[in-house]
């Protein structure tokens, strides 16, 4: 005898609480690497990010008596959060960017599962727009575990290209280790890659939205070179500011970001436009984090576009 019941039929081990975490531990190469270049003072907006965001939703879900805080999602927005935010600002800047990307980027659409932006994205955007000195103030990057005694400050390599500044780009090799200004988490394409294969191996992520994204970047950057068409850096534009954090740990958003295989090229490949885009002709010097929400604002028309959703089983062209 076969037990008929409702829709779904097709289950699976796979939890919010596996992926976040897994997610958790591809990130812990990236921030590894923004200790050994920006010192360990880095843990401290690190601890203050993912404990507010924990605090912010244990009231939440206190409130609206519901338990989500043992999801992991929580520590994930933090730790986000924290890695795009520059390594030395004032401790109390990570505090505000993490409540307001739970309460504003999160929890105000319903929680996790029916929020339409990325929610660290949105307390970047925030902090950003409130406070842009503190937001680009740059530590120049010193090898080493521990605190510096004399802090000095950098230029990113995008804002170097940006205002024309007379200071010599970092090499390849540089921006593949992170040996560059930048935020704590972004720095390193190297330990980046290895939790981007580390997800891949996992299959917590596809290849569709990070080569889509990243390969449009390269191609329009090589194409519109600062001098001239086909004289770009596109190897340049790929390893700097944090195109390879966005294009694996939040255009990969389940949630934010299209269902299907094409959906998810079109957001990249719309995602790529928008930071050329931004890089060569807007006021700011990076664009991932705006490339990534404006996408994130199209995505429910992407799914819904004819031409994305996949045949119906059995159906044929009339």
């Amino acid at each position: 005898m076969y037990t008929l019941s409702a829709s779904p039929h097709i289950h699976s081990n796979l939890s919010v609480k596996k992926i976040m975490w897994d997610v958790i531990i591809a990130l812990v190469p990236a921030l590894g690497m923004g200790i050994y270049f920006f010192g360990t003072q880095v843990l401290y907006p690190v601890a203050i990010s993912i404990s507010t965001a924990l605090i912010t939703e244990a009231i939440i879900s206190k409130i609206r008596g519901r338990k989500t805080i043992s999801n992991g999602s929580g520590i994930v927005t933090g730790l986000l959060l924290a890695m795009i935010i520059p390594p030395d600002v004032p401790l109390w800047l990570p505090a505000v960017g993490t409540a307001c990307a739970v309460i504003l980027g999160k929890e105000v659409f319903g929680g996790l599962g029916r929020n339409i932006f990325n929610p660290a994205l949105i307390g970047r955007a925030i902090l950003v727009a409130s406070w842009p000195t503190f937001m680009t103030t740059w530590l120049a990057p010193q090898s080493g575990w521990f605190r510096r005694i004399d802090a000095e400050t950098c230029a990113t390599p995008l804002a170097i290209v940006k205002l024309n500044l007379a200071q010599e780009l970092p090499s390849h090799w540089s921006l593949f280790i992170g040996n560059v200004g930048g935020c704590i988490g972004e720095t390193s394409a190297f330990a980046l890659l290895l939790g981007a294969i580390f997800l891949f191996i996992r299959k917590r992520i596809s290849w569709h939205i990070p080569v889509s994204y990243i390969g449009c970047v390269a191609l329009l950057s090589w194409i519109f070179g600062r001098n001239g068409l086909f004289t770009g850096d596109a190897l340049f534009s790929i390893l700097s500011g944090g195109l390879i954090l966005g294009a694996f740990f939040m255009a990969t958003d389940y949630v934010t970001t299209p269902i299907t295989p094409k959906g998810k090229i079109i957001f990249g490949l719309g995602a790529g436009i928008i930071v050329v885009l931004i890089r060569l002709k807007g006021g700011y010097p990076e664009g991932v984090c705006y490339s990534i929400l404006l996408m994130n604002a199209v995505t429910p028309l992407i799914d819904r576009w004819k031409w994305t959703i996949p045949k119906k089983f059995g159906e044929i062209n009339a």
